[in-house]
């Protein structure tokens, strides 16, 4: 059985670019939670994208939902795949890629393997996954969701939620706190560079963060 829902709707062009000004790494300094398995990692670690989750959940060898997704997908989304734990069989392979670097796709992230490296590096498409794998699925006709909560690098995510993705990883986003977020990433990511450049003053970093006023304040006694 198959179940396709709705398209969600899309996070805003705005909040779009204020999540691409932010590392998923500064994120990880605000939150605790929203962050998928470090095991998906970016075939491309120089890309960092930010867009609306659309989801597919698709079984073992199956991958015919995520074939007939490829004609709904819009430019903005980032198409966020359940494998149901299959990491055998990889479902995104050089004719996934065009199909949807043509539909204006930003990004995919895979809960599993994928497969045509080459390809996905010279269409430039952003892809966070769990590697290579030479063995795929096929369109075998028996099951998948579209557009449903899924189960990703052990985060639960929603159609429409907001994914940012970068070198360090990938971080799932609520809309409703998704700008919060991001500006508090943004400040600290403003004053590292005050940071960085009482570094290169001369100023000793445990100086700076504290850690020189904890140690020389409760130093063991000979």
């Amino acid at each position: 059985m198959f179940i396709v829902n709705e398209m969600p709707e899309q996070i805003s062009p705005d909040l779009v670019a204020l999540l691409e000004q932010c590392e998923v790494a500064t994120i990880g300094h605000v939150l605790h939670s929203g962050f998928v398995d470090r095991e998906i990692r970016a075939v491309l670690p120089s890309k960092r994208v930010a867009g609306t989750a659309v989801t597919v959940r698709i079984p073992h060898a199956d991958s015919t939902a995520l074939h007939y997704l490829t004609k709904l997908v819009r430019p903005g989304d980032v198409v966020v795949i359940d494998r149901c734990g299959d990491d055998k069989h990889a479902c995104w392979g050089g004719v996934i890629t065009h199909a949807m670097k043509n539909a204006g796709v930003t990004a995919g992230v895979i809960d599993g393997p994928a497969t045509d490296f080459s390809e996905i590096v010279k269409t430039d498409m952003p892809m966070w996954c769990r590697g290579p794998s030479p063995i795929t699925t096929k369109i075998l006709g028996t099951e998948g969701a579209i557009n449903v909560p899924v189960s990703v690098g052990g985060q639960t995510i929603e159609p429409g939620d907001a994914v940012l993705c970068d070198e360090s990883g990938v971080v799932v986003l609520k809309r409703a706190t998704a700008e919060a977020s991001a500006k508090i990433a943004i400040a600290m990511q403003e004053r590292e560079i005050v940071l960085l450049e009482r570094l290169r003053k001369g100023e000793k970093l445990p100086d700076i963060s504290g850690a020189t006023a904890f140690v020389e304040g409760k130093l063991a006694k000979a």
